[in-house]
């Protein structure tokens, strides 16, 4: 059955062609397996709550009929503005029009959260930007550039609410900066969710070709109920494509956790169970109440433009497993700081089982992707990375502890599959984990925090964090073990160190002693320089004879390392056990991001220095299996391997050259 939505009609629509719904609500009640939907351009200011599931073989599909035409918001116009003092206008909302969820009396809260920010889950827009909210009165009549925004310029741009509870009205204060509110686009965000489920079990929706914005987004920590401005809601099946994803006051698009009343903002709520153990508790319920394979996850989002989200533009704990992120440009997360907390960034997913993120392009995020626990079977390929970082290093100070950088994996076992990217931020890769293969990149960043970053700070007393890992490609724990390092492997990269800013090299010089981060700044595996080879660490296990022995650390010393065929320019320095490794110190390699009309382009003299031969084919066999889950670097349906494909999909022939190119010529091409 094919069900027409436009805007435009009539309010007596029975779905048809010629009498369409006015709202895809009415069509989003009544769509069952094997169903369309098809919406006509225009503005949908409604919240869509599909009430039934698609099926594996029928899916329910909502279509715009023009690319992106149809736009559904959470956001509503104001123009009932008038004049409060210079440039400040003020509007009055009846609280009446906010049901049951008032954005304007609602913080942002949850786990990680940092607390020292007071922000309302509203938002009030200038033509399509977001304001900065202000906590007094005062602060909007007079206000302050705000540093460490992107976009400091628009900070006086701001907004402040109370309420009149004798009116049983919302009260905003805004200033405009001399601009007319009334002529000019204002709203206000008054729904909490967009597209997004009420229930839990309506899988196998495909949302294709909308614009979908502005809504009024909780702060999505891994133990507590994750929602999105768009989302599954813990549901199976789910394609997200073609769709513009944009000013979700936290998190674009939720493949995350259902809500666990018992345990929902646990530490923040009562304070007794530290986060990380309230998390594992999570896992383990999780378990129980029917986390597996068949029901939840095998989600794909594709070709998505997602962008201005205050905390994520993807999130999502367990209920992301075994699916595809492939093909979307995800920019401009967080620009404006106004948010802070241990859950930002382009992508941040816990428990990434599985899950395939290719081909995308992340800058210009406050961190472009963020593994953290379980990033098991996890494979990142082909993606673009670039400008990921705070936004204005000149602002960098002490409690810029978690500066960014293009992809953090966390305390997690492994296997990790990191190849055939372009990583081109100051630091490349933050490293407080094992268990990970980094194969046929171009780095010009370095890595951090390696060593450290796994315990939960404690002043005096230990608190190592205990994460699970799985039966191999299935959810179901097959343990817990907290991270001992190493367990690494670098194969046929480029490194290419970038010249150090001095603000940059100031920065390390504030946090080398740091726990959670070193500041880092030298690109090259020389941060492993004091772990053992492989032979060096069986060494051992030699003799060792089970009960009675003497006491040991071997159980918990780092572990192995291994490395061949990366090739180090300008500075960048290998581990010295590398026997392999080709340091160029002749010549001067350039690395630069174009942009033109076509897009994206890598400009780089480094082919005119490598030759075919400096290393060899890598395969999953290469890579053997990751210490803690004994688990292959392989595809989710366990076969193995063999890294022949380059960033473009291009053959390497069986001398290949090191990095993400098969040939120097490749490199020069259209990276997105």
């Amino acid at each position: 059955m094919k069900y027409y939505v436009d805007i435009n009609a009539g309010r007596q629509g029975d779905g048809s062609k010629n009498h369409p719904f006015q709202a895809i609500s009415e069509a989003a009640a009544i769509a069952v397996a094997g169903d369309e939907v098809i919406v006509a351009p225009g503005v949908y200011r409604e919240y869509v709550d599909p009430k039934q599931a698609g099926t594996e073989q029928a899916r329910i599909t909502y279509t715009s009929s023009t690319l992106k035409g149809a736009v559904i918001t959470g956001a509503e116009p104001v123009k009932n503005w008038v004049p409060f003092a210079e440039n400040v206008w003020t509007a009055r909302i009846p609280n009446e029009v906010f049901a049951d969820y008032n954005p304007y009396t609602t913080l942002v809260f949850g786990d990680w959260f940092d607390a020292s920010y007071i922000a309302h889950t509203g938002e009030v827009f200038l033509n399509n930007k977001s304001l900065y909210e202000v906590t007094s009165l005062e602060k909007v009549i007079t206000p302050v550039v705000y540093k460490k925004s992107w976009d400091s310029a628009f900070s006086v741009y701001c907004w402040y609410t109370e309420q009149d509870e004798e009116s049983n009205e919302t009260i905003l204060y805004a200033n405009f900066q001399g601009l007319d509110p009334n002529t000019e686009n204002v709203e206000i965000t008054v729904r909490e969710n967009c597209f997004y489920p009420s229930a839990e079990g309506i899988g196998y929706i495909t949302l294709s070709g909308f614009t979908v914005c502005k809504a009024a987004t909780q702060w999505a920590p891994p133990t507590a109920y994750q929602e999105g401005m768009v989302g599954p809601h813990w549901s199976k099946g789910w394609i997200i494509e073609d769709c513009e994803i944009s000013h979700s006051k936290c998190s674009g698009i939720s493949l995350g956790k259902y809500k666990q009343p018992n345990n929902d903002n646990k530490w923040s709520l009562t304070k007794f169970k530290d986060g990380t153990q309230t998390e594992r508790d999570c896992i383990c319920q999780a378990q129980l109440e029917g986390w597996t394979k068949e029901n939840i996850g095998s989600h794909i989002v594709r070709r998505c433009d997602i962008h201005d989200c205050g905390q994520t533009g993807i999130v999502g704990h367990l209920g992301g497993v075994f699916s595809i992120i492939e093909d979307n440009h995800i920019h401009h997360i967080n620009n404006k700081q106004n948010l802070a907390g241990a859950e930002i960034g382009g992508i941040k997913m816990h428990a990434a089982i599985d899950v395939i993120i290719r081909r995308n392009h992340f800058h210009h995020c406050t961190r472009g992707l963020w593994l953290d626990w379980q990033a098991q079977g996890t494979r990142v390929t082909q993606n673009l990375f670039h400008d990921n970082t705070i936004p204005n290093p000149e602002n960098i100070s002490p409690d810029n502890i978690d500066i960014g950088e293009d992809i953090f994996v966390e305390i997690s076992h492994g296997p990790t599959l990191i190849d055939n990217n372009v990583l081109l931020s100051d630091f490349a890769l933050k490293l407080p984990t094992q268990g990970v293969a980094v194969v046929h990149n171009f780095i010009a960043g370095s890595f951090t925090a390696v060593s450290r970053g796994v315990d939960n700070g404690t002043p005096t007393l230990p608190s190592p964090r205990y994460t699970p890992y799985h039966l191999h490609h299935r959810t179901e724990v097959a343990g817990f073990m907290t991270v001992l390092h190493g367990d690494m492997r670098f194969y046929n990269n480029i490194f290419v160190q970038k010249d150090i800013r001095p603000v940059m090299a100031g920065f390390h010089e504030t946090v080398k002693d740091d726990e959670w981060t070193d500041g880092n700044l030298i690109c090259g595996t020389n941060p492993y320089e004091a772990y053992p080879t492989y032979e060096e660490w069986v060494t051992m296990f030699e003799g060792y004879c089970g009960m009675g022995s003497k006491k040991t650390d071997r159980y918990y010393s780092k572990l192995p390392v291994w490395a061949g065929g990366n090739v180090y320019f300008n500075g960048a320095v290998p581990m010295s056990k590398e026997t392999d490794a080709k340091v160029d110190k002749e010549h001067k390699v350039t690395c630069d991001l174009v942009v033109d009309e076509e897009g994206y382009k890598l400009s780089t003299n480094v082919y005119d220095f490598l030759k075919a031969g400096d290393c060899r084919i890598v395969s999953t066999e290469t890579l053997g299996v990751a210490f803690e889950p004994e688990q292959a670097f392989e595809n989710p349906d366990g076969t193995p391997i063999v890294f022949t494909e380059d960033y473009f999909g291009y053959k390497r022939d069986f001398s290949p050259l090191p990095g993400p190119f098969a040939c120097g010529k490749a490199a020069a091409e259209v990276l997105f």
